[in-house]
């Protein structure tokens, strides 16, 4: 493909939210007009003109790229498929294989989500990591304590009560706090997560803040932490990454993918009391932490949005 094109970037998250794949097209959009497109996005295809149609959740945006598919079937369909896409529903939704067989091309956010592809899909499929910039200051915050940050909205595929568990495990010498922003998706989270508030002196749940305070946060705490059950490649950590600040991750395929296998801050998933034990390593071994960072800042550059541009570039300029 030569020269500016239209494109219509859709995702089923509703406009002004701050789910991750709403947060992911908005960039998205932002690069692609960077390199001279002109950019749209919207929760679905409704015929707008466009030359280019990228589609983020193969089984959520089904019908717009059915919809694009039949009125436009010369013109370039990507199709991004999400962490659900990939680990939930992948092997029996009918939806996402008639997906798949339109798009002209795939995105996954991470390499080891191509082992879950059909051969035949992972043929036309590239990966694109998250970028992420740097919040405005980084390093970890002034004055007593220790904060662990949670970056995730309050749904049972994140397992949001985890980290609450976690330092619940602690000793009682432990100056660790978990900050939880999010909002409260699923039924009775946030009655949870105001009751877990009020009770646990280790844990504050902030509910859905702006991306900016989000990152102010991210900024001035010690560790990221993620307790996902499933991700296809979790914002949170490349916004971890860019900022500096080291993770803890659940070991799910969408951390692994991008942190590496051996990278030494891993839980494995639901472990609770893992992850108190990393939490307090981090804590009290100053050489534990500064190794989960210099792991961390040899993989910002996977993160630089210089090299998402590019990416997208190559794979506009294939089609």
């Amino acid at each position: 493909m030569l020269g500016a094109s239209r494109i219509c970037i859709v995702t089923p998250a509703p406009l002004r939210s701050r789910h991750g794949n709403r947060l992911t097209a908005l960039r998205w959009a932002r690069l692609l007009r960077e390199l001279g497109h002109s950019v749209v996005v919207a929760q679905s295809y409704e015929n707008q003109r466009c030359d280019v149609l990228v589609a983020l959740h193969a089984r959520r945006s089904a019908a717009s790229i059915e919809r694009f598919g039949q009125r436009r079937p010369r013109a370039p369909l990507v199709v991004a498929l999400t962490g659900t896409d990939v680990y939930a529903d992948r092997h029996d939704d009918d939806l996402i294989s008639r997906s798949l067989e339109l798009a002209t091309a795939c995105v996954v956010l991470q390499p080891l989500a191509l082992d879950q592809l059909p051969e035949r899909v992972r043929a036309k499929t590239t990966v694109i990591h998250q970028s992420a910039s740097a919040p405005p200051s980084t390093g970890p915050g002034r004055g007593p304590g220790f904060t662990a940050v949670v970056l995730a909205h309050l749904r049972e595929v994140k397992d949001p009560k985890l980290a609450a568990e976690a330092v619940r495990l602690l000793p009682s010498r432990s100056a660790v706090r978990v900050v939880h922003l999010g909002a409260a998706l699923d039924d009775g989270m946030e009655e949870w997560a105001r009751a877990e508030t009020s009770r646990n002196p280790r844990y504050e749940w902030r509910g859905d803040v702006p991306r900016w305070r989000a990152m102010r946060v991210l900024a001035r705490s010690r560790v990221m932490v993620l307790t996902s059950k499933a991700e296809g490649g979790a914002n949170a950590v490349s916004e971890a990454l860019a900022g500096r600040v080291p993770v803890l991750s659940s070991r799910v395929d969408g951390s692994v993918g991008i942190l590496g296998d051996d990278y030494p801050g891993y839980f494995e998933t639901g472990q609770a009391d893992q992850l108190a034990t990393l939490l307090q390593r981090v804590e009290v071994d100053a050489g534990f932490y500064d190794l989960l960072r210099r792991k961390c800042d040899a993989l910002r550059p996977l993160v630089s949005p210089d090299r998402e541009r590019r990416a997208w570039a190559e794979l506009l300029a294939a089609l």
